[in-house]
């Protein structure tokens, strides 16, 4: 595409001017707009060292209200960023609804830098091709408009434009190793960077290019583009709410319905309390282990209200050293996460490696409570099967053990358990009337959950039912899957 792209030709000076003066009005009446609609827009600027991304992106946020964008510089990854999943830096920096982020630079640049330098394998390159399509098409379904330009200039300019600012003490920091390695390579980059525009542009997410020779040139296409783009977003909002439903691609295991599943298994107390402590002591072993060898684990649980989820987790998170893990409640979202993709609030709790993340309470909300309580469209909850896939693939293929534990019990069983806690008065806090509101939701829960289950237990990142009529039980079951899991992955590591 980038080969093959033919530059429009740049109009006089005074019908340049013209058209800047009317576009940089037209574009503040638009940001007024996207904020009433509640439209949020990540803008991506892509293209050569000394293209003029940042000067451009100076110029076109002159004409913004500045309260409601925000300018992300996306270079080197940190040293956190480096133990976290590959799309984590970009992930916790979309913008909310009604306002503008502007990324100068991006996932394009980060994975054609890893290529040209051999820092990752062609394989590598084409799973990360893979996330980055999934991430702006994920975006897009969730009501997001994502902008991505590429600032185009040749070898020649390219070069000159190094060496000016070279020579001048003031701007000479502006000129990196990188740049000078790039215009050396310049051919060999137009290849990468060709191949990588033509992999990714996508109906949902195109690629525009910006003729960079001038600045005030550049200016303008790109307030044109951020204009129309914006338009056409506002005209279609409606129909991104009805998003394709995508048939789901990844292997799935097959489970029970959890009517099929027995709950008799009892423990009595002095088995409980022998296997609590040996297998307590092994985790703590196995929790050593995976700091070493910078394994993540992200454990999710899920269940229903009563059914012991705060027990489970406090046992094993008996064995754990506190510096590293975390167990994260999960409640309604604040408005800051309500304003984001309903995974970004997932994404930005995301353990660094070598570290245990504990979700009491997880992204399947978007498929019970929200689908249930009509906090979302259907169309909404029917895509997420997929999207929570696409993130659980994410992670596992970063290197994380991810464990799913629903947390299951009778109807019977949950009565009196309710029943004790409203009868207890140190239990009472446990209970509230939005518990007995779900409790007469039961069968519709439970159908929702079986789904869940049906279409979200794959094989890398399968569910496991905690049968917890008998809570010792489950807490016993629970650690010793943990255990297994931990400990198949470091097998695998050593193979």
């Amino acid at each position: 595409m980038l080969k093959e792209w033919v530059r429009d030709r740049r109009p006089d000076d005074e019908t340049l001017s013209s058209r800047l003066e009317t576009a940089r009005a037209e574009l503040g009446r638009r940001q007024i707009l996207v904020k009433e609609h509640k439209l949020p827009v990540l803008v991506i600027m892509d293209g050569w060292g000394a293209a003029g991304k940042g000067s451009v992106l100076g110029r076109v946020i002159k004409n913004m209200d500045p309260r409601f964008f925000k300018c992300e510089t996306l270079s080197e990854p940190s040293r956190d960023e480096l133990r976290r999943p590959f799309l984590y830096r970009y992930f916790i920096r979309i913008p909310k609804e009604g306002q503008f982020s502007f990324f100068d630079g991006s996932w394009m640049d980060e994975v054609t830098s890893d290529l040209l330098h051999g820092d990752i394998t062609k394989k590598e390159y084409k799973e990360h091709l893979t996330s980055i399509k999934r991430f702006e098409r994920q975006l897009n379904d969730n009501g997001y408009l994502v902008v991505k330009l590429f600032f185009q200039i040749d070898e020649k300019t390219q070069k000159k434009r190094l060496d000016d600012l070279a020579s001048d003490p003031v701007t000479s920091w502006r000129v990196s190793d990188s740049d000078r390695w790039q215009n050396k390579h310049y051919g060999k980059c137009l290849d990468v960077f060709d191949e990588y525009i033509e992999a990714t542009n996508q109906f949902v997410a195109p690629w525009y290019f910006i003729d960079s020779s001038s600045k005030k040139w550049a200016e303008l296409q790109m307030t044109e583009i951020l204009i129309s783009s914006i338009d056409t977003a506002l005209k279609n909002k409606e129909a991104s709410r009805r998003a394709p439903i995508l048939q789901n691609t990844f292997p799935l295991k097959k489970m029970p319905k959890l009517s099929e599943i027995p709950l008799d298994k009892v423990m009595t107390d002095e088995e409980y309390s022998s296997e609590l402590d040996r297998l307590q002591d092994r985790l703590k072993e196995l929790h050593n282990e995976i700091y070493h060898k910078k394994i993540p684990v992200i454990v999710a649980y899920e269940g229903w209200d009563a059914a012991g989820k705060g027990g489970n987790i406090k046992r094993i998170a008996a064995a754990l050293d506190p510096r590293g893990y975390e167990v994260h409640p999960i409640a309604s979202p604040e408005p800051a996460e309500k304003a984001r993709h309903y995974l970004w609030r997932f994404w930005t709790r995301l353990p660094k490696d070598g570290h245990i993340a504990i979700f009491d309470r997880t992204w399947y909300g978007r498929v019970m409570v929200e689908r249930l309580e009509g906090f979302c469209s259907e169309n909404d909850w029917q895509r997420a099967y997929n999207e929570i896939n696409e993130f659980e693939k994410e992670l596992v293929d970063w290197g994380a053990v991810v464990i799913k534990f629903w947390v299951q019990i009778d109807k019977d069983t949950q009565l009196e358990r309710f029943t004790d806690r409203q009868n207890t008065p140190e239990k009472q806090w446990k209970i509230t009337d939005e518990d007995w509101r779900n409790r007469e939701k039961w069968d519709l829960y439970e159908e929702a959950v079986d789904e869940m289950i049906q279409k979200t237990s794959t094989t890398y990142a399968p569910w496991y039912v905690l049968e917890s009529n008998d809570k010792k039980y489950a807490r016993i079951k629970a650690l010793k899957t943990m255990i297994k899991a931990i400990e198949k992955k470091i097998d695998k590591l050593g193979e």
